[in-house]
């Protein structure tokens, strides 16, 4: 991997957990228990290979709608994974932030979060970015709103807005845009993620399930990544 041009930024739709568990004749819960070990291994080969950021999409504004007792299961392990998050970022001096409404989110979550970002935020190695109870309208919608509080008390003039100011309002406010997306299990579509951010990202899909997403496939991402021209609108 030496010779191939590394990208900053990575963004990932974890996607195949249940179908996963399917084919193996095990819960759809075991299987997103497999896929947040999954992550925490790419969180490790992403930054080996020299990935500084590293986004994954692990529960949207529109997964409220599946079953209470799977909901139930994810929120569990979303307790145990943040906890288990906090030794990791020690030990691997990683950055973690997570995007998206927390407003939903029981006080319990919200207070894991809020130690996570407070004690790992002058961390040096990955930055590691979790996407909870995110939808990229949501996310757009109330950047909007913060920008309507700011014209309506005056601190802000409507001719002001561009794209810069809009964009200090979302969640990655401090965060570089994506170079490369990697979906997994062969579905192709953004499923409402970083629709802003992702402008002139490279896509990539691969028909891989999440928990089966390895060091290999990564490699595999980062060459197709590679072999793209990226003219940002030019010639």
């Amino acid at each position: 991997m030496d010779e191939l041009k590394i990208p900053q930024h990575v963004a990932v739709i974890l996607d195949g957990n249940g179908r996963w568990a399917k084919k193996r004749r095990m819960p759809r819960k075991y299987g997103h228990a497999q896929g947040a070990k999954a992550v925490e291994q790419v969180c490790e080969n992403a930054w080996r290979m020299g990935i500084k950021y590293l986004t994954v999409y692990a529960f949207s504004t529109e997964n409220w709608k599946r079953p209470e007792d799977e909901i139930d299961a994810i929120m569990k392990l979303f307790r145990d994974y943040l906890k288990n998050c906090l030794e990791i970022s020690r030990k691997n001096d990683m950055r973690v932030r997570i995007i998206g409404d927390r407003s939903c989110l029981n006080e319990d979550i919200i207070k894991v979060i809020t130690q996570l970002e407070e004690e790992s935020k002058n961390n040096q190695g990955l930055n590691f970015q979790v996407a909870l109870n995110y939808g990229s309208r949501d996310e757009i919608t109330r950047a909007v709103k913060k920008i309507a509080q700011k014209i309506e008390n005056g601190t802000l003039r409507s001719e002001e807005i561009n794209e810069t100011i809009i964009s200090d309002e979302l969640d990655t406010c401090d965060i570089p845009d994506p170079d490369l997306m990697i979906r997994t299990s062969g579905e192709q579509r953004l499923s409402n993620y970083m629709l802003w951010q992702l402008a002139y990202a490279e896509f990539y899909f691969t028909d891989v399930l999440w928990p089966d997403f390895d060091k290999k496939e990564l490699e595999k991402a980062v060459a197709f990544y590679n072999k793209r021209d990226r003219r940002f609108g030019g010639v």
